[in-house]
């Protein structure tokens, strides 16, 4: 559940429903990086979507690698 956290509260703030600005927040990093100024003079703003990624990606694989070692009924007792 974790990595649905994290991409509803990316997602609300990227739309403006969600943290506001003085707080620091991937999705409202995203959505002040929208224009294609900020992507020819300043690149690095768009990596708050790649951290989001691979955050959720890590977690997800986390939660799976859990799930297979610790589950009995996938072992078959």
């Amino acid at each position: 559940s974790i990595p649905q956290y994290i991409i509803g509260e990316a997602g609300l703030s990227f739309l403006g429903l969600g943290i506001t600005e003085p707080s620091a927040s991937w999705g409202l990093m995203l959505s002040q990086a929208q224009n294609i100024k900020a992507m020819t003079e300043a690149p690095w703003l768009l990596l708050p979507g790649l951290f989001i990624f691979i955050v959720v990606m890590a977690f997800n694989l986390l939660g799976d690698a859990l799930r297979d070692a610790l589950d009995p009924r996938a072992l078959g007792i």
